[in-house]
Parts: C-alpha cells; sequence; structure tokens
C-alpha cells in the first residue's frame, strides 16, 4: 500500500484547492478507484494458485513460473514512486485511466501468451501499468470527500484489501476448474477485459481531476538504476536450476551490487542540485526509516514465497485441483481480516506490539505447519487450516500498519516520500522472497526425489521453506522491538 501523497490537489488549477465531489458520484468514484486496487491486489496473489496450471499449459520450468509471479510485484514496486510522481504533474485521473486501460490490455496479453518468455513479459507490463494505476487511489479519495468523510473512505480501501486476500485464491480456483470455453488457466486474466471496460467507462463519468501544486521534474535515470540493480541480482538467483553457479552469476550479482552504488550516488548527487529523487539518501539517516527498511524486507521476503511454495505442494504434492488448493488457502485471508480492522483501530496506541505480535505468530504459524507436513504425505484439511489460520491472524495485525508505524519515527517533510519507499521496498522484498526461496523450495524437490517427485519430496520442500520463513518472522519481529511505539496518524486524510 502506497502512502498518501503530502502535496496540495487540485480540481481546477495547480495553484486552486481541492473541490471535494459529495454524495453519490463521491461513493461512485470511491468504487472505481477501489476496484482498481482490487484488481491489482488479485492480479498479485491469483497467479500462484494457477502456477501449476500455467506450467503443464506452456512446459515452463521452475525458474519460469518463479518469474511469472516475480516480475509483476518488481514491475510494480519499480512504479509506484514514478506513478505517484506522474499522478501529481499531470492529474490523477487522467493516470489512473491510463493505468487501468494498460492493465486491461496487458491482462489480456497475458491471456494469449503462447510461451513462459510472453507471459512473463506481460506481467511485467502489467505490474507497470498497475504501478501507474494504484499510487492514484489515495489522491482520488481526497479529491472525492470531504476531510471528516475520508476515514471512512481508507477504512473501505482497508476493507478492499481484506477482500482481495480472500477472492485471490478462490476466484482463481473456481475458475481454472470451471475451464470456461476451454480456456483453462487463461480466464484468471481475460476476466480483467470486460471488469476493466465498465470501470473505464465509469471512470471518464465520474472520477474527479487532482494535480499537485509541484512540477518536479521526474527522476526517471533513478528509477532504471533501481530497477536494473534489483533485476541483475534476481537473475542468477532465480536462473540458478537452469544456469548453476558459474563466473556469468558471480558477474551479475557483482554487477547488481555496483548499479544500486550507482544508483545511491546518483540519487545524492540529484538532491544535492534540488531535485527530487525516487529515493533520497537522506532517509537512511532518520532511524526510524532505516529500521523500517530492515522490517520490510524481512516480513514480506517470507510471505510470498510461502504462498508458491505452499500451492505447488498442494497440488502436485497432495493432488488437489486448484479450487480445493483455494479452499485450503482461504482459513489464512479470513484470519486476516478478522484482525486487520483491530490492527488499524489500535496503532495509534500500541502500533509497536501489535506488529511485533503479528510477526511471531506468523513464524509460530510456521512452525504448527512445518509439524504436521515435514513427515510427508497429506496432514488433512484441518490441520492445514489450523496452521494457516493463525498465520493470517497475525498477518492482519502487522501488515497494514507497518507503514504508518514506521512513519511516526519520519519528520512531516519526509513522510510522503519514505511511505512510497517503505511501500515499494515491500514490494521488492515480496520479490526477493520468491527468488530465493523459490529456489530453494524447487530444489530441495528435485534434490529429495529419486525418480519423479512424490508427495513426500513436496513435503520436504515445503518444511525447508518453512523453517525459513518462520525464521524471517522472528527476526523481523525482533527488529520491530526498534520502532516507534505507536503509528503515525495518516497523513492528510
Amino acid at each position: 500500500m502506497t502512502a498518501p501523497q503530502t502535496s496540495r490537489e487540485t480540481t481546477r488549477a495547480p495553484d486552486a484547492p481541492p473541490v471535494p465531489i459529495y454524495g453519490a458520484g463521491a461513493n461512485v468514484a470511491l468504487l472505481v478507484v477501489l476496484f482498481g486496487s482490487f484488481m491489482d491486489l488479485i492480479d498479485a496473489t491469483i497467479v500462484t494458485v494457477a502456477a501449476p496450471a500455467i506450467a503443464r499449459d506452456l512446459g515452463a520450468g521452475e525458474a519460469q513460473i518463479q518469474w511469472t509471479i516475480a516480475a509483476y510485484t518488481l514491475a510494480l514496486g519499480a512504479g509506484l514512486i514514478t506513478g505517484g510522481r506522474l499522478g501529481d504533474q499531470f492529474g490523477r485521473k487522467r493516470l489512473f485511466m491510463a493505468g487501468l486501460g494498460g492493465f486491461m490490455v496487458t491482462s489480456a496479453l497475458c491471456a494469449l501468451a503462447v510461451t513462459p518468455g510472453m507471459l512473463i513479459g506481460m506481467r511485467a507490463a502489467q505490474g507497470l501499468t498497475a504501478g501507474i494505476m494504484v499510487p492514484q487511489v489515495f489522491g482520488v479519495i481526497r479529491a472525492s470527500f470531504a476531510p471528516a468523510e475520508r476515514a471512512k473512505a481508507f477504512g473501505a480501501y482497508g476493507a478492499v484489501q481484506g477482500l482481495a486476500s480472500v477472492a485471490g485464491p478462490l476466484l482463481g480456483g473456481l475458475l481454472i476448474e470451471a475451464d470456461l470455453f476451454d480456456l483453462g488457466w487463461r480466464t484468471i486474466f481475460w476476466i480483467n477485459v470486460p471488469l476493466s471496460v465498465l470501470a473505464l467507462v465509469l471512470g471518464a463519468k465520474v472520477l474527479p481531476e487532482s494535480r499537485s501544486a509541484s512540477t518536479a521534474r521526474l527522476d526517471l535515470v533513478g528509477a532504471l538504476l533501481a530497477a536494473s540493480g534489483i533485476l541483475l541480482l534476481l537473475l542468477p538467483i532465480i536462473q540458478t536450476e537452469t544456469w548453476g553457479w558459474t563466473a556469468a552469476s558471480y558477474a551479475l550479482l557483482a554487477a547488481g551490487g555496483i548499479t544500486l552504488m550507482i544508483f545511491l550516488a546518483y540519487e545524492r548527487s540529484l538532491a544535492a542540485r534540488g531535485g527530487e529523487p525516487v529515493f533520497d539518501p537522506a532517509l537512511l539517516r532518520i532511524r526510524a526509516f532505516a529500521i523500517g527498511l530492515s522490517t520490510s524486507l524481512f516480513f514480506f521476503g517470507g510471505i510470498g514465497s510461502f504462498f508458491l511454495a505452499l500451492s505447488v505442494y498442494l497440488q502436485l504434492g497432495t493432488g488437489r485441483n486448484a479450487w480445493e488448493t483455494g479452499l485450503v488457502i482461504l482459513p489464512y485471508a479470513l484470519g486476516s481480516i478478522i484482525t486487520s480492522g483491530l490492527g488499524v483501530a489500535l496503532a495509534a496506541k500500541v502500533g509497536r506490539a501489535l506488529l511485533i505480535t503479528g510477526s511471531l505468530t506468523i513464524a509460530a504459524s510456521q512452525l504448527v505447519l512445518w509439524a504436521v507436513i515435514r513427515d510427508g504425505g497429506d496432514p488433512g484439511y484441518w490441520l492445514l487450516a489450523l496452521g494457516l489460520f493463525i498465520g493470517g491472524l497475525g498477518l492482519g495485525l502487522a501488515a497494514p500498519i507497518l507503514v504508518n508505524v514506521v512513519l511516526a519515527g519520519v519528520p512531516g517533510r519526509n513522510a510522503g516520500a519514505a511511505g512510497g519507499v517503505l511501500s515499494t521496498v515491500n514490494q521488492i522484498g515480496g520479490s526477493l522472497g520468491i527468488a530465493v526461496l523459490g529456489t530453494v523450495f524447487f530444489r530441495a524437490v528435485t534434490g529429495s526425489a529419486t525418480g519423479a517427485p512424490g508427495p513426500a519430496d513436496y513435503g520436504h520442500a515445503l518444511s525447508t521453506v518453512l523453517v525459513v520463513t518462520a525464521a524471517l518472522h522472528l527476526v523481523a519481529g525482533l527488529v520491530m522491538l526498534a520502532l516507534p511505539r505507536a503509528a503515525a496518524a495518516h497523513v492528510d486524510q
């Protein structure tokens, strides 16, 4: 989730105050932007359930399946801050509509993919369009509602996040098993097309236009350097199974590190010249922010990789179909919905304690699942559901409030930039987790099998991932001890 921007908006001219629209028009505008956010959240998770079907149909290897998921989150993270700046400069409605239109087109191209490479490329493009669309949600909400009504609108945004976490696995499983028009997994992308058309028609009529008074130039060089550096780091990790660890692999890792160093030097130089970098290195001198970055990497690094490994285990290891897999994952989403409202309500008083409790609860859930899976075979629905439900309770306590707890230790003048960077790092952490732990999982499957992998091999591989993810969330909980005690109030809500 991106933090709300702090600059001043207008619906008439760059130097005029916002003019909210009230009544039914504001509610319809809210529905339109929440729908766009819902589709983004769905597409970030729905492919996890579809991964085995995609692999069978396209002949995708393990690394290609990892890229199909990681390419979306990495591109989304790369686009978030730049997308927010574009909306500030050219208008939030205009950029939301452009992002939504691009999301529709790239969804169709994902559905038409005939090779794993084409699907990965289109998933990256889809993530970039989502990175343009999603940051506009907050600006549109502020331009549509009076200050007293914004809290309810942002509460609806949180509810949509919870709903998407439920709907993603279930909708993916249902569409794949329904096999509408013999399209199989492709329906998870085709469904975005008619829904996007409806949202575009409504958005053109009801969304207000708003933009920032700031006219700072976009830091495209910085954005490209950051994305390139992270990509160079991910490439040899995900491709390990195909390439092995060769001199070229280490060269790519070194090139990634050097590129990120160049990125930091360029950003420091740009800030010194009075520009607005996508990441101001001066933020690292703020203790809460620096700790928040490491917390985000540990916390979100374990989540995406866990669901990829779990979905493959459930389908290839235990023989469940996609719909049954979604039903197994459902308790995790339900647990998250139960505690997310509590976390948001209490964050201003005991935000740090909730974060630590949430992270340690997730670690405990991973150990519960490890205990029932480690012996191989299928432990049955209810034992799996218990561990997943506990994990969902922890996620609901921590994930919705992490950025605002970190922002409580960041000066107000830096809050907008810091929030945007933290949201981006959340996506990068997920991509890194998929790259590293996805590789660990698939290598453990093949490493433990004497012939074709069986249920025990998938169980062994998932058990390995569960131990690592439990450790990641334990470390995250310990690092959270250094965060501010309570969450910051939402900026300009």
